[in-house]
């Protein structure tokens, strides 16, 4: 039974006997539908062209043309389309140009289930993420980006005491989505916590460089940390 979020998927792919392998593993996860098979340049481009799926298994090395050409083609079309290219090619220019070009993930062969597997389920969350989110606040960006995911979960791994991620991600969402600085005491009613607590997070974010601080002389009292999005 086919489900409103599942994702339509081609496999672009030279070999018949590999892209019977992807079409099996495939056919072995939920929520992905198989529209078609291309064993050309010239077939995946149509495929693409008429069926609009969300994802292309594409591969690189074609009898007659080149995947990366391909790739670039649908960019320079502003195709909906992602790609998650599934290649042999372990060349780093080849990689650079699948960066370049925007691609979902890389995977060599031989393919394995549970590396495919894996990379299906990022996308199938990063699908549905991007389909639901009505705005965008640097979490989100964090979570759809995989490489900001990284980092991110690179910046977990070491919070000092105190700073918990949930609440370090309120502050860097409130943020996000203004445009002038604000103070410790308004973070702290957006997010629901203390001006102290707020100020500890802030200058935390401050001290990784993930926003910066700014310095408001009032007309009396002390000068007012105020804070922004880099």
């Amino acid at each position: 039974m086919m489900h409103n979020n599942t994702i339509r998927v081609v496999i672009a792919e030279d070999d018949p006997q590999n892209a019977l392998i992807q079409q099996t593993y495939l056919e072995r996860l939920e929520d992905f539908e198989l529209v078609g098979i291309a064993h050309s340049i010239e077939d995946a481009q149509e495929l693409v062209s008429i069926l609009m799926p969300d994802l292309l298994l594409l591969d690189v090395y074609f009898p007659a043309g080149n995947g990366m050409q391909l790739l670039h083609q649908l960019r320079a079309n502003n195709s909906h389309t992602d790609v998650i290219l599934i290649t042999a090619a372990k060349e780093v220019d080849v990689l650079k140009s699948a960066l370049h070009g925007g691609v979902f993930d890389y995977i060599l062969k031989p393919l394995v289930f549970e590396r495919l597997k894996v990379s299906l389920n990022n996308y199938q969350q990063h699908h549905a993420r991007l389909n639901t989110v009505a705005a965008i606040g640097q979490t989100d960006l964090d979570e759809l980006m995989p490489r900001l995911a990284q980092a991110t979960a690179s910046i977990n791994a070491r919070l000092p005491k105190g700073v918990d991620e949930l609440t370090l991600n309120k502050v860097l969402d409130v943020i996000s989505q203004q445009s002038q600085a604000l103070s410790a005491e308004q973070i702290g009613n957006d997010i629901g916590a203390s001006r102290t607590t707020a100020r500890r997070y802030l200058e935390y974010l401050v001290g990784i460089n993930k926003i910066k601080v700014q310095i408001h002389y009032g007309s009396v009292g002390r000068p007012e940390r105020l804070y922004a999005a880099i």
